[in-house]
């Protein structure tokens, strides 16, 4: 279009001007090609919106793989997709929150193969043993799993025993501790029992009898190392100031605390007091050049009186480290 067809076109505009040229390149030094627009930035969706919109769908993904019945559990009914889901979540905002939990000395677990954990029991309810499987689960370099050996009572309660097995644990025998043993798993057992955790305020951090030693002689034939862990903390959760045994023997259970708490406030008084924790993994006790001494009552009541010092002395060590049991 020329300057007077444009005048003609539009009477009263005086000035016509082409649209500018696109900007263009060259490619290899030769064709022209039109520089195209850079494409707008997406725009990007909340992180917030995305981490919740990871867990609905990783939940749904969950509910449906139960349903569906898309899961696997040993032998011994242990499910580890319930643990890592369900189980170990809701024990964590106890074992970070609540008791504010610290782990020492996590490098003397064995990072693969078979491994045995003894530890001191206390705290009227055996929050101690959960709280070292979530431990070694949260701080352990490949989050191993602790398979807890617990009392025959425990697998005669109809839901709690199914709970039991589905968290890992069975019955404390040496078939089955033997067996997962050879198997390479994290064992884990209280060789104080009921002794242990039903034992007055007063004895406090003062480790009871360890028994006949079945879980040396279970060690010694696998040839599995021993980890002593002391754990201090449980002891303040519910401080036994009496024990009511008629009362015990009439419901069938070891001993029937009488704590600050309850049974005056009800079930107010189950809520634990919130101690701190501190758990210390020892170093590991051979027992692979001992397996043709399983038998043997002399070395199993020496292997077990060493364990059980070696668990009462780093005791008191960390009972220094933390003179408040309330402290931060």
């Amino acid at each position: 279009m020329s300057q007077d067809e444009y005048r003609d076109m539009f009477p009263g505009h005086t000035e016509f001007r082409l649209p500018e040229p696109a900007p263009v390149r060259r490619v290899n030094g030769r064709r022209p090609v039109p520089e195209s627009p850079e494409p707008e930035p997406a725009v990007a969706a909340s992180d917030g919106l995305d981490v919740w919109d990871q867990r609905v769908a990783g939940g749904l993904a969950f509910l449906r793989r139960r349903l569906a019945g898309s899961y696997e559990v040993d032998e011994f009914g242990f499910d580890p997709e319930l643990s890592e889901a369900v189980f170990h979540p809701m024990l964590k905002i106890l074992y970070r929150d609540w008791f504010r939990t610290e782990v020492l000395g996590i490098e003397n677990v064995p990072l693969d193969g078979s491994g045995l954990v003894v530890g001191n029991h206390s705290g009227t309810i055996a929050l101690d043993a959960l709280m070292l499987t979530v431990a070694l689960h949260d701080k352990h370099p490949r989050q191993r799993h602790l398979r807890l050996l617990g009392a025959d009572l425990v697998f005669r309660m109809p839901v709690m025993s199914e709970l039991a097995r589905a968290a890992g644990a069975t019955v404390a025998c040496n078939p089955d501790a033997e067996r997962l043993m050879n198997s390479s798993q994290l064992v884990g057992v209280f060789p104080e029992g009921f002794k242990g955790i039903g034992k007055r305020f007063s004895e406090r951090y003062k480790l009871q009898r360890f028994g006949r030693g079945g879980f040396v002689s279970a060690a010694l034939r696998t040839g599995t190392p021993i980890v002593p862990v002391a754990i201090v903390g449980a002891e303040e959760i519910y401080p036994i100031l009496a024990d009511l045994k008629p009362l015990a023997r009439l419901l069938g259970v070891p001993y029937f605390p009488v704590t600050p708490t309850f049974p005056l406030l009800g079930p107010l008084g189950l809520v634990p007091l919130p101690s701190k924790w501190l758990i210390q993994f020892c170093p590991p006790i051979p027992t692979a050049h001992l397996r043709e001494y399983a038998d043997d009552p002399l070395v199993v009541y020496n292997l077990a009186d060493q364990v059980r010092e070696t668990i009462q002395a780093t005791l008191h060590e960390l009972l220094e480290k933390r003179p408040d049991p309330f402290g931060p």
